[in-house]
């Protein structure tokens, strides 16, 4: 069985019930989430080792937190314990042609305020065979891309793959910021996993011909893309997810997987989704992507098997994907009917 690592921060998510808005919420849902535990939580759903990494306080929310990755199965035996504050985000879920909106109150975790002795990775890496980050997670701050870079460098010497997903956050830094760190960091990177504008907003990288507001896809142009981002850093794999927003509660969703060793572009099938919860949608795609990879997938299985994934995601409340390998493999294979299961 093929042994994940994945790191980064592990949040409290408070929603106001159903659509309600911030303005007019009384009472607010609480629960866990967080871009690499959400691939964690993926990958333990489909049978593999998955550990999550992290540092969270030694009280009883943090212990909750840790709860909440324990339920699925993930390995939380590296999660380092200290600091005061367990990070919050606020999420308002959009309808229609309002959108969602995030707000974050995460300055001064415990995660952001780690430092690079905190994790042991040679430890944390023995017998593993995948290291899983973000682009989030290093924009927290100077000493945490510090502590990624140790950790891409502590994998790459044991050999491990390493995959990142872009995931540009502009609340958390700024684009000069982004592009100097990951400029950095994704020369240790096999697999990148990008999106429609982290691309072009951390490298200045853009397809053309495209509006991603009025929902338009240029594919040709995102296999530009794909390759600029393998030449530029010498990546083996490079997805993109392509999102068409019609609207807040209707999307359309597929993606494009380059593979670099056989020149092959392999483009999923398009999805029409009415959306419950996007949060965690990009998270379940790289859950997917990394699985199929491991278990030797063809680039065009992969790449299908992972965008059904993410398209099971959005109709799932919370950041993670409960989701099964038959599940998933039943929508990939042409299965989207809905129809009860009895």
């Amino acid at each position: 069985m093929a042994k994940v690592i994945t790191f980064g921060e592990l949040m409290v998510r408070l929603q106001p019930f159903n659509y309600e808005r911030f303005v007019q919420a009384s009472t607010l849902e609480f629960t866990f989430g967080g871009g690499e535990a959400n691939v964690a939580v993926s990958l333990a759903n489909y049978g593999l080792d998955a550990a999550f990494v992290t540092k969270l306080p030694a009280h009883a929310i943090g212990q909750a937190a840790i709860n909440s990755l324990r339920r699925y199965g993930v390995d939380t035996s590296n999660i380092v314990r200290g600091g005061d504050r367990v990070g919050i985000y606020y999420n308002e879920k959009g309808a229609s042609q309002r959108g969602s909106v995030c707000i974050y109150d995460r300055a001064n975790s415990a995660i952001q305020l780690a430092q690079p002795e905190d994790f042991d990775w040679d430890k944390i890496f023995d017998g593993a065979d995948w290291f899983h980050f973000t682009g989030i997670t290093p924009a927290l701050g100077e000493n945490v891309v510090e502590i990624c870079r140790q950790a891409c460098k502590a994998a790459k010497a044991k050999g491990l793959k390493i995959s990142c997903d872009l995931n540009y956050r502009g609340k958390l830094w700024t684009r000069e910021q982004a592009k100097a760190a990951m400029s950095d960091l994704c020369q240790y990177v096999d697999v990148c996993i990008s999106n429609e504008e982290d691309a072009k907003d951390v490298f200045g990288i853009e397809a053309e011909a495209t509006d991603i507001y009025g929902g338009e896809i240029n594919h040709e142009g995102y296999k530009s893309v794909a390759k600029q981002l393998a030449d530029k850093f010498g990546f083996e794999k490079v997805a993109i997810t392509l999102r068409e927003s019609h609207s807040a509660s209707d999307n359309g969703w597929s993606a494009l997987l380059y593979d670099v060793a056989t020149n092959e572009y392999c483009l999923s099938k398009k999805y029409e989704l009415r959306i419950i919860d996007r949060v965690g949608g990009g998270d379940s795609f790289g859950g997917g992507l990394i699985y199929a990879i491991l278990a030797g997938k063809s680039t065009q299985e992969a790449v299908d098997f992972a965008v059904a994934a993410s398209a099971l995601k959005h109709t799932i409340e919370g950041d993670y994907n409960m989701v099964t390998v038959s599940e998933v493999e039943k929508l990939s294979g042409g299965d989207g009917s809905g129809r009860i299961q009895r």
